[in-house]
């Protein structure tokens, strides 16, 4: 793992993967206030669908699994497919914080029950004491730095795990004040939690949740590309999901999804939006690599993950031709001009492997490879439209547009 501080150089980087305008613009202040709110922890938890990635990837024993880090939750779910090796990347140093606390608390916690209530419930304190005596001895000194540094509220960052960590980072934030305003408009979003059946959870979504997004004030806010930062979505982005209609029509539709698409013993995202926590108990939805069954597997596979500090292309092109086989983009490619797409494709196209998959999400509906990335790379490949249609309707986190699979033409 490479990790360390926010350097000028991963400030350039940053900069250049999310600023498209001139800095005096109305879009280019969005672009650059994004960038700064995006230096800090982001996604405490990762809300990409581990389990649809899994399946659209069809990971073998052989696969070499290259993604975006993220939070961390998924690299380390992805070991319960048996992958040879996961390389795990990010620019951002939060999360590669949070990526080298997951891998060592893997390795050096005693049991489940100490990792489960390190991540899964993540609000005790005797959380700090395992830290202090089983992960801080293992973690190199800029995690350390990092975790045991103060927030803006004058806090250590690692006593975020004794109050609840999946509050904090800016999705976290978001959520909460997300639970605010639906309060101030007389509803309660913890009501769904308590719903039996997915026709209860569509009948309180209806009387509760849907009315709120009628509102004047609510329409006006959501209009906003910053009201949306807290959900990581930079402004290219907003306009991609927005498209011609008002941004509240949009959210309605992905919150509906999200509260009435799936029933709520088996869907953990719902979970973390309308109670800001995991559920409790031995049936409780949870991630893969946090479910019991999956312990065992975890802590042998751990040493697979390589986590790095690294732009996604530039990982790729120092890598050998042909030497990885599974890519999971998230949905960073919605931030990137046609250049960096081409850039991308074109490292991607190259260290490829015969029978080679790369998984993507947009905010939007549609693909948005055709057009922006040079005709001789993505004819390679092969876009699988049903099976992309097949999972985007499966994916629980149900704040994507579309889950995109492209499959190497000649592997």
């Amino acid at each position: 793992m490479r990790g360390g501080s926010m350097t000028g150089e991963t400030q350039k980087a940053v900069a250049a993967a999310m600023q498209r305008h001139g800095q005096l613009s109305r879009q280019g202040l969005l672009e650059r206030a994004f960038t700064w709110a995006f230096r800090g922890l982001v996604y405490a938890q990762i809300w990409e669908d581990p389990v649809v990635d899994m399946a659209a990837l069809a990971i073998t024993p052989d696969s070499h699994v290259v993604t975006i880090a993220s939070g961390g939750c998924n690299m380390l779910s992805y070991l319960t497919a048996d992958p040879k090796a996961i390389d795990a990347v990010d620019l951002n140093t939060a999360h590669i914080a949070l990526g080298t606390l997951k891998l060592a608390a893997a390795r050096h916690l005693p049991d489940h029950a100490s990792f489960h209530r390190f991540f899964g419930h993540a609000a005790s304190r005797d959380n700090l004491a395992a830290y202090e005596r089983h992960v801080r001895p293992h973690i190199d000194e800029p995690t350390r730095r990092y975790w045991e540094g103060r927030d803006l509220s004058g806090r250590r960052r690692i006593a975020g795990f004794a109050s609840g960590v999946h509050k904090r980072g800016l999705l976290g934030r978001f959520i909460g004040a997300a639970h605010l305003l639906a309060r101030l408009n007389g509803v309660d979003p913890r009501l769904l939690l308590e719903a039996e059946t997915i026709e209860e959870q569509r009948a309180i979504f209806e009387r509760d949740f849907a009315p709120v997004f009628d509102r004047g004030f609510v329409k006006w806010l959501t209009d906003q590309p910053a009201s949306l930062f807290g959900l990581g979505i930079p402004p290219a982005q907003f306009e991609a999901l927005a498209g011609d209609g008002r941004m509240a029509a949009v959210l309605r539709q992905r919150l509906e999804k999200l509260a009435c698409g799936f029933d709520l013993r088996d869907n953990y995202f719902a979970w973390q939006a309308f109670g800001r926590r995991y559920g409790e108990g031995p049936t409780a939805p949870l991630p893969p690599y946090l479910q019991a069954e999956h312990y065992d597997a975890i802590v042998a596979r751990v040493g697979r993950v390589d986590l790095r500090h690294a732009n996604m292309t530039e990982h790729l092109a120092g890598l050998p031709a042909a030497s990885r086989d599974r890519y999971i983009l998230l949905d960073a490619q919605d931030w990137m001009t046609d250049e960096q797409l081409g850039d991308l494709w074109a490292q991607i196209t190259r260290t490829a492997r015969p029978g080679a998959r790369i998984l993507f999400r947009t905010a939007g509906e549609a693909d948005i490879i055709p057009g922006r990335v040079p005709d001789p790379i993505v004819a390679r490949w092969r876009y699988q439209a049903e099976a992309s249609r097949r999972f985007t309707a499966q994916d629980r986190s149900a704040i994507y547009g579309g889950v995109h699979l492209y499959v190497l033409a000649d592997g």
